[in-house]
């Protein structure tokens, strides 16, 4: 497979973990995926760390065997486990 034959299928695998994240569950999420040089980027915000784990957990499916770098940020808020002294 030559360079252009790669970055299609490179191509063509993340447009298919586009269509995966938009349907389901994880499709209120916002996730992006794009290639970056030889590389793919995935990027957004997701409610928790368990939703976190899904998106890569789908993301290690799809894209096996390619350069992945994942930029997820979680807004998960837990209320804290002790009280907290103001001064």
């Amino acid at each position: 497979m030559d360079t252009h034959d790669a970055a299609r299928s490179t191509e063509y695998r993340v447009a298919h973990l586009q269509d995966r994240l938009a349907s389901g569950e994880l499709g209120e999420l916002g996730v992006r995926a794009e290639v970056r040089g030889g590389a793919v980027l995935v990027t957004g915000t997701v409610p928790s760390a368990g939703c976190r784990e899904d998106v890569l957990s789908t993301v290690r499916e799809e894209l096996a065997g390619l350069e992945v770098h994942c930029d997820l940020v979680v807004t998960e808020t837990s209320s804290p486990d002790h009280a907290e002294e103001l001064s």
